[in-house]
């Protein structure tokens, strides 16, 4: 299992690394096959001193990620409240494969559910034409259209490039590179 933890606007001290190595060891028992955990910190400058520190956890598990992102008054206090939230995905994403497997033990329901599930097969395919447009012009399509991502050629950086609505009601924007 590898963690990666890194700072932003804020000096990680051993006692801190190790706090978040102790609550993230706990996910670790009731998920075994997790890879890696990112632990992301920042320190911001806000009205709310409730929501002063952020930090955000992805755990990889066999190609598996969950994330999650919570604020904080103090630094404890945020890893505390995300350590809970990647606890309760843990128990969401456990509780899926359970019924995947058909009420077999969580060991057991991710081979059954290889085995016993008929693999995903693409139902249904839609085309439709693209024009080039900028970032301004794709969110007013999106916008019109009522959707919460939309798919356009990017007139900037000549590429079919992704725009999704984000939960704090933005728009990000997801441009693909081949490696």
């Amino acid at each position: 299992m590898e963690l990666q933890i890194t700072g932003k606007n804020i000096e990680l001290t051993p006692t801190v690394r190790h706090f978040i190595e102790r609550k993230l060891s706990k996910l670790g028992r009731h998920l075994p096959n997790i890879v890696e955990y990112k632990v992301e910190i920042a320190e911001e400058k806000t009205k709310s001193p409730q929501q002063h520190f952020v930090v955000q956890v992805t755990l990889d598990s066999n190609g598996t990620l969950l994330r999650g992102v919570e604020r904080g008054e103090d630094l404890l206090t945020a890893i505390n409240k995300v350590a809970a939230v990647m606890n309760r995905q843990i128990e969401h994403y456990k509780g899926k494969l359970y019924e995947k497997g058909r009420g077999s033990s969580f060991a057991r329901s991710e081979l059954m559910e290889e085995a016993a599930q008929p693999p995903r097969r693409v139902i249904k395919v839609k085309r439709f034409a693209v024009k080039p447009m900028s970032v301004a012009e794709a969110i007013d399509q999106m916008e019109l259209l009522g959707h919460d991502f939309f798919l356009f050629f990017n007139a900037d950086s000549e590429e079919l490039n992704l725009l999704y609505r984000r939960k704090d009601g933005n728009y990000g924007l997801i441009e693909p590179e081949l490696e």
